[in-house]
């Protein structure tokens, strides 16, 4: 249980150090197509999830083979886990921005931070209460997030996820 603990508390900090980076890495490419792809291009909601998906994603990739004696599931727990924190950031931001009318720039933050460690503590709750290969393989919706990400970023849906917040930051 102490190694599950580690990787959660590991995989959290990393996630929210390169996904605080990885917000300007677009912009210090030069605004590079391919970079764009892997970060995020402008301020929508939808592109702000890649900082919690791809750091996770890599996190998951290279540190959880670790794991997988101990907790043969914790691929899929990261990826539950990856699944839940993304789609948290939409949730969070859009309940807040609808009760207040507008964006705070400090809850923005903490909708990322809130986002990463419930993804962590997901990650750490289906992991320690999985002994055995779990039945649902979510590395196929994994999968499809990835192409959305990459088809949407190319081609944004004409919907408020895909735009830009308008400039109601108080």
């Amino acid at each position: 249980m102490r190694s599950l603990k580690c990787y959660c508390i590991a995989g959290a900090i990393f996630t929210l150090i390169v996904g605080t980076i990885s917000h300007f890495v677009y912009e210090w490419s030069g605004n590079n197509f391919i970079a764009g792809l892997f970060f995020p291009v402008n301020e929508s909601t939808w592109e702000h999830m890649k900082l919690v998906f791809f750091p996770m994603l890599v996190y998951t990739l290279v540190a959880g083979k670790c794991l997988l004696k101990e907790y043969p599931c914790i691929l899929n727990a990261s990826f539950a886990g990856i699944l839940a924190g993304i789609w948290l950031i939409p949730v969070i931001f859009y309940t807040y921005t609808g009760i207040l009318g507008y964006n705070k720039a400090w809850l923005d933050i903490l909708t990322f931070v809130v986002s990463v460690v419930a993804a962590y503590a997901v990650i750490y709750r289906a992991a320690l209460n999985c002994r055995r290969k779990s039945p649902a393989d979510l590395k196929y919706i994994i999968v499809l997030q990835l192409a959305a990400f990459i088809l949407f970023t190319v081609y944004p849906p004409g919907i408020g996820l895909f735009s830009i917040p308008e400039a109601q930051i108080r």
